[in-house]
């Protein structure tokens, strides 16, 4: 029960649930995956946008400091966190063996890691 008392300390983008957010207008699995889907197409969009905006910030700082440091060490970082993003949430999906949710389950790992990313990578503009 003490993992509870952490909710408190996530941000709200951590805790949102694709699948539960498509889910409250939409009745059948098709239309939540279909939901699903253009909520990932978005965040995955936004990220971009936000790693667009990391990579200037860390260019910019490199050309301050006269050391290609920030932006190699940016995309090393990106890239890993793009490996791992796609192995936990095969993994995620794995966890329904095989079920008809499966989809769904990892498009909504997929949007809440992308959105929590989001959130690393702002944190670092500032």
């Amino acid at each position: 029960m003490r993992w509870l008392a952490l909710f408190g300390l996530l941000p709200i983008p951590a805790l949102a649930d694709a699948a539960l957010e498509c889910s409250l207008d939409l009745g059948t699995q098709v239309e939540i995956a279909d939901c699903v889907a253009g909520v990932e197409e978005r965040a995955q969009r936004a990220m971009e946008l936000e790693l667009g905006f990391a990579r200037e910030a860390a260019g910019e700082l490199d050309d301050t400091t006269g050391r290609a440091v920030a932006l190699p060490a940016l995309e090393t970082a990106q890239a890993a966190w793009e490996s791992y993003r796609d192995t936990q949430c095969a993994f995620v999906g794995a966890t329904y063996g095989g079920g008809s949710g499966a989809g769904i389950a990892e498009r909504s790992c997929r949007i809440g890691l992308t959105r929590a990313r989001m959130g690393e990578l702002a944190q670092h503009l500032r």
